[in-house]
């Protein structure tokens, strides 16, 4: 029995959307004639999916649907449903429509034969490869279940991160924009308009105030080329970055910054410490977990390390030894390493780095917006300063004169 999506008419000219299970297309036309529905489309929701185009799946689902989508299917199946019922259950309690047309289709594969592995891969813009492989891992070893309670704790951990991110980095951005607008709404109106004033004097202006001048004057004849100009080279530096050997320079000049560089190396490290756990918990060989979690670093140094840590561990090294060899990561990531290795409790020394590095994203999170804040404050209050004495310094002068 596979699942079919339909659009149909009630009687009162209404147009209804849903799914219908039937053995094939024409069975669920007459099940919605039974219902008094005139049919006016029926699709089956696996082949649709499995090429993308049923209601938009080929698209990602935003991170919080997701994560949700994961936790209530591991809860479903931790209180004992069977998987199909689970489904079942996930997508009539689903809000969202895509989410609920990914669990009809994830639902209608598994009623054709597929195991759940294998209806995750026909959505792979929906499904990360680590989900697929994680869902893999649990199939195999029988701890589905215990896999998908994990992965919903790991999804809502990284978006959880996110979320502090974003929003530690909100406020100052819109600071700088405000202000930006404001300094730039101050040079090519207000300034204009007062030290113009003193220039019909015909006396000579000082030199801050000339430069301030000249400052305003460039703004409004040639600001909007500038501002083009800083567009363009924003997206040829975008672009300059997908060269391997650029962004490796980058990305290894942005690991030495004081504050910014720790914090990103931190928000990898945890991020892989999390996926290592996670999959060398379920049953996923070491080799592959260290494939499934360098796809997941951004950092480029940081990823051809972890490359570097594959082939030796693959050589026979030991992790712990070959993540120490390449002086990329924390020390703390490859003491705890080597303890969980010795005592055999890898995965439980993993998590505890993950909880660690965790706790260091939020503690330099806190420092650079500290930092920033005053730092702001500095910058803005230097340049009212500079507008302030480039207005004030004619008057002084002037004053001086009539004395």
């Amino acid at each position: 029995m596979a699942a079919f999506r339909f659009v149909a008419l009630a009687p009162d000219g209404r147009e209804e959307k849903g799914f219908v299970e039937a053995d094939s297309p024409r069975s669920a036309r007459a099940q919605l004639r039974e219902r008094g529905l005139v049919p006016v489309s029926v699709d089956g929701v696996a082949a649709k999916a499995a090429a993308g185009s049923f209601g938009r799946i080929g698209r990602s689902l935003p991170s919080a649907t997701l994560v949700l989508l994961t936790q209530q299917l591991a809860t479903l199946l931790d209180a004992g449903l069977p998987l199909e019922k689970a489904l079942a259950a996930v997508a009539d309690q689903s809000e969202d429509a895509r989410a609920k047309t990914v669990a009809v289709a994830i639902r209608s594969s598994i009623l054709e034969g597929h195991s759940l592995a294998q209806a995750l891969s026909a959505q792979p813009a929906v499904f990360s490869p680590l989900y697929r492989s994680l869902v893999a891992a649990g199939e195999t070893s029988g701890e589905l279940t215990r896999v998908l309670l994990k992965l919903a704790d790991y999804l809502e951990n990284r978006q959880h991160t996110r979320q502090k991110v974003i929003l530690a980095l909100a406020y100052p951005a819109v600071v700088t924009l405000v202000a930006v607008l404001v300094v730039g709404g101050l040079m090519s109106f207000v300034v204009p308009q007062v030290v113009g004033v003193f220039a019909q004097t015909k006396q000579t202006l000082p030199l801050l105030t000339r430069l301030l001048l000249m400052t305003s004057d460039f703004l409004r004849q040639w600001g909007w080329l500038a501002g083009l100009a800083l567009a363009g080279g924003g997206y040829a530096a975008f672009r300059a970055l997908k060269t391997e050997a650029l962004r490796r320079r980058f990305d290894a000049r942005l690991m030495k910054l004081p504050v910014l560089g720790r914090l990103l190396v931190s928000l990898d490290t945890a991020r892989m410490a999390s996926t290592l756990a996670i999959l060398a918990g379920s049953g996923v060989p070491l080799l592959s977990a260290l494939d499934a979690s360098r796809n997941l670093l951004t950092l480029l140094p940081l990823r051809e390390a972890l490359a570097e840590t594959h082939d030796k561990v693959r050589e026979g090294a030991s992790l712990a030894r070959s993540l120490g060899a390449s002086k990329r990561f924390p020390p703390v990531l490859t003491h705890l390493i080597g303890s969980g290795e010795a005592s055999g409790t890898l995965p439980t020394m993993l998590e505890k780095v993950a909880e660690q590095q965790q706790r260091e994203v939020e503690r330099k999170l806190a420092t650079l917006t500290t930092l920033m804040e005053p730092l702001l404050i500095l910058v803005m209050g230097g340049v009212v300063l500079l507008i302030v004495l480039a207005i004030m310094l004619p008057i002084i002068d002037m004053n001086q004169m009539v004395h």
